[in-house]
Order: structure tokens, then sequence, then C-alpha cells
């Protein structure tokens, strides 16, 4: 009789924790997780390096990299654009020849590691197919291209490349190339060499409409975006992008900017990058410098080619140098979000990481992370159908209307 006692007094704290009334803030946490559960998220820009899908670099295994499948499950990240990346080098010549061919072992790259982990992730060429996919059970791959300059001048690539699964395509990177302007200029760039788009970079714009290719203007110059916007058929995107009246740096969009985005039609992803969402205290420039040179980079926006083991050290440095100037947060990204929102619409705004190209911030610092985002946008008051938008919805919507636009222009020919 005394041991049933006992074991009575010893369940009573346990019966009565479970008969605790739910806190405001476990029904919030809740609340988002179902949310999060049913929402297909999809995050429009994750870089991988030129060893991807080998034994230095296997998305399939728990890596160091931010991204990889059990983080992107554990974390509730659906779909993610894996990046055909090659930095702006010589526009001419033997170098630039070779930007297609490091083009083409990305492509090769991302579709080897689709191959290898088919029981786990799939390739989505179509943008109906996505939200197919992640209900399936299965991760969701897509193909992005960062930098035009892997077209070379070869206009016949761009259908080659949107066979190989390409999408999108950023006009340009840091650094002019033959297509156009970019924000950032490199060391021996003539500064507004074109005044926007090239008349090459005009072509472009069309032949991407032509084979269904989004065009996004992340990274451009203002002219060559507002030209580019303005150009296009089907609506653009901005991929990876802050907001310049939160965050005055030259790759973030503009109240200007943003108007032409919503009146396209297309979406503007804010991307959660620290540099662009946050201004940078002026002493911490100088030690990420110090720190891209210690690591073998010529600069800081050069991350994306870091080795494993640099991408360790560029770690380990930039968490010394968070630490001590303070991190961008979960916090300061759904702010740009919430200024997109309230400037051009719900129908407008997106969620991408830059993840491995120099993304990560305080409560999303790998893709194991997703959930924290959705968790925020539930505490600032978006509905479920909001965060269906923002997370992947408005995307796709303008990527079947790109589509659209493709089979008509087809047609016609």
């Amino acid at each position: 009789m005394r041991r049933i006692s006992t074991l009575l007094a010893l369940a009573l704290p346990a019966t009565m924790a479970a008969q605790r009334p739910t806190t405001a803030a476990e029904s919030l946490v809740a609340r988002a997780r179902e949310i999060h559960k049913h929402v297909v998220t999809v995050d429009t820009h994750v870089d991988i390096p030129y060893q991807y899908a080998t034994e230095f670099a296997d998305p399939g295994r728990r890596d160091t990299f931010r991204v990889d499948y059990p983080k992107m499950k554990e974390g509730g990240l659906d779909a993610v654009f894996f990046i055909v990346y090659v930095a702006q080098g010589a526009r001419q010549g033997e170098q630039a020849e070779t930007a297609r061919e490091l083009a083409l072992t990305k492509f090769a790259s991302i579709r080897r590691a689709v191959a290898t982990y088919k029981d786990r992730i799939a390739l989505a060429e179509k943008a109906d197919v996505v939200a197919k996919i992640a209900r399936s059970g299965k991760l969701v791959a897509m193909i992005g291209i960062e930098n035009g300059y892997v077209i070379v001048k070869d206009l016949g690539l761009l259908a080659k490349y949107h066979k190989l699964g390409a999408r999108y395509m950023t006009l340009t990177h840091n650094g002019t190339n033959e297509i156009g302007d970019p924000a950032i200029n490199l060391p021996g760039d003539t500064k507004g060499e074109w005044g926007g788009l090239s008349p090459f970079g005009r072509q472009v714009v069309a032949e991407m409409n032509r084979v269904g290719i989004m065009v996004d203007i992340s990274h451009n110059g203002k002219a060559t975006m507002m030209q580019a916007t303005a150009l296009s058929k089907a609506p653009v995107i901005a991929s990876h992008s802050g907001i310049r009246a939160i965050n005055d740096h030259p790759r973030n969009v503009d109240d200007e900017q943003l108007d032409a985005i919503k009146k396209s039609g297309g979406v503007v992803q804010i991307v959660a990058l620290g540099g662009f969402l946050k201004r940078t205290p002026p002493e911490r420039e100088p030690l990420i410098n110090e720190l891209a040179k210690k690591v073998g980079l010529a600069a800081a926006g050069d991350s994306a080619k870091l080795t494993v083991p640099q991408k360790s050290a560029w770690r380990a440095g930039m968490a010394e140098i968070d630490a001590k100037y303070g991190p961008a947060t979960v916090r300061d990204l759904v702010d740009h979000i919430d200024y997109a929102v309230k400037r051009i619409g719900i129908d407008h705004v997106g969620i991408s990481s830059d993840f491995d190209g120099g993304g990560g911030i305080l409560g999303w610092a790998n893709a194991s992370e997703t959930f924290n985002v959705t968790l925020e946008l539930v505490k600032r008051g978006y509905s479920a159908s909001d965060i269906e938008k923002i997370w992947g919805g408005n995307l796709i919507r303008v990527w079947k209307e790109t589509e659209s636009v493709a089979k008509q222009m087809q047609t016609m020919k």
C-alpha cells in the first residue's frame, strides 16, 4: 500500500503538468510549427563548391556546409535553388571560355547529387511539380545561375542551360560583364560602362523570356535593373537582396526599384546575409578584410570560392567578429520583409538565405534553423496564407508566369 501511495505521489506532478494551461508563447510556437509543416518552403539562393556531390562535399551527409539534405529535413526547408556561380573574370579570351566549362561542372554536380540521392531529393524543372515533390516527402532541388558571364556572348547557351535545368539567371554579379553594369564594380571596371544594359544584354533578356528563364536583377546596377525590368515580358525576381531604405548597401534595392518589381508582377527575395540586413560598424570591415586575406581570399565577398578547410577557418573567424560587433538576426531579416510587404504588398516578397555564399544570421545560421523564420513571421502577425506566399508561393507564381510567356513566344514563332 505504501509503494502504491509513493507511485501516486510521483505521478502527481506529471499529471498536474499535463493539465497546466498552455501559455500564449507555447500556443504561438505550436501554431508556427503547424504552419511550417504545411507550407512549401523555398529558398532561392544556396551556393555550392566546384567539388559538390563528391567525397569532399557530399550533400547527403551532415557536413560543415550550411545546407545539406539532413539539415534541410531537420529544419523543414523543402526546396532550394542550388546555384551555378562563376566569378567575374576577363570578358574575352581563354578565361571567358573557361567560364562556360566551370558552369557546366556545377550543372553536372547538382544533377549528380540528385541522381545519387534520388530516394531523398528530386529536381524540379517545372513550377507546378515543386509542391508535388515536397508533399511526396522528398526534398526539392532547382537550379539558378548567378552571373550571366557564363553565357560568354553566346545566346544559344541560354537554351542549353535551360535544358540542363536553369530556371533563373542573375544578369550580372560583382563586376561589369557583357550584359550590363553591376551594383558593385571591380578594380579595372569602367563605372557605368553600358549605362545599364548593353545592346547584347537586351538580347539576353528577350532570349531568357523566350526560353523560360526568370530574369534575376540582384547584383545589377540600378539602371541595369530598371531597364531589364521594363524590357522583360515576364515578371522579374531579385533572388537575394535586401532593402536599401533600412540599410544603405549598394546591393540592396531602393523604393523605386521595389515599385518596379511590383509593377512587373515580380518578387524580391529578402536575403539572410548580415551585411545587407544591418549596417556594418566601421571597425568591423577591416577585420573581415583581414580575415579574408588570412584564409586566402582576394575579397570578403568571394567566400563562395572557399575550399572546405578554408570555410571552417572563415566561419570561426567570422564567429569571433560577430561576437564582438553583434550579428544580424532573424528579427533583422523580418524587418526587411515587413518593409517590403508594406511598400509593395504581400504578393511580391519572398525569402532567400545565400547560404554557403556569405549568408547566415543569428537564428538562421543554417538550414536546420529554418523554422525560426516562420516563427518570427507568426510573431509579427502574418497569417498562414501570408506565410505560404512569402515562403515560396510568390516565387512559384512568377515561375509559372515565366513559363507561360515562354510558351506564348515560342508559339508565335
